[in-house]
């Protein structure tokens, strides 16, 4: 599993309508994993714009289930220049999209929607991956005990 995988998709999102600005996946704890942009020289705190959205959304959830008002669809945020919209993406993900104030809100939602099942594919497996785990050979472990036990003596 790449981020291409990731990259592909969000792309595809970005040119679905021409009122979006910039596409955001972050993880629920807040962590961008992928992000496109349509110009260049939009600048943006990725990352920062990408942990908001997902606190705001689980936020918004969490308000939903106290309330017992079912599941949380979208999260809107409308500006004077702009909108920006987040929705859950699979288990693990949030989709945040940055958009001019005339954007069609009903493709937004479509689109967001149609995207959600695709990335909840790809983002289950990019979570789900188990990072290599380098085998320590004979020599090395020696060195590691021999550390260990300097640390127990401090």
């Amino acid at each position: 599993m790449d981020v291409k995988s990731f990259d592909r998709i969000l792309a595809k999102i970005i040119k679905a309508e021409p009122g979006i600005k910039k596409v955001i996946l972050a993880d629920r704890t807040g962590l961008t994993i992928a992000h496109v942009s349509k110009f260049s020289y939009y600048p943006v705190d990725v990352d920062g714009i990408g942990a908001i959205a997902s606190a705001v959304f689980c936020a918004s959830e969490e308000q939903g289930k106290s309330l017992d008002i079912g599941n949380l669809n979208i999260v809107t945020s409308e500006f004077d220049d702009g909108k920006i919209f987040a929705a859950q993406s699979g288990q693990n993900g949030v989709l945040c999209i940055i958009t001019d104030k005339d954007v069609n809100i009903g493709m937004i939602r479509l689109v967001m929607k149609s995207a959600s099942s695709e990335l909840d594919k790809v983002l289950t497996e990019f979570l789900g991956e188990k990072p290599p785990i380098e085998e320590v050979g004979e020599g090395e472990e020696a060195d590691l005990k021999d550390a260990l036990g300097e640390l127990d003596r401090i």
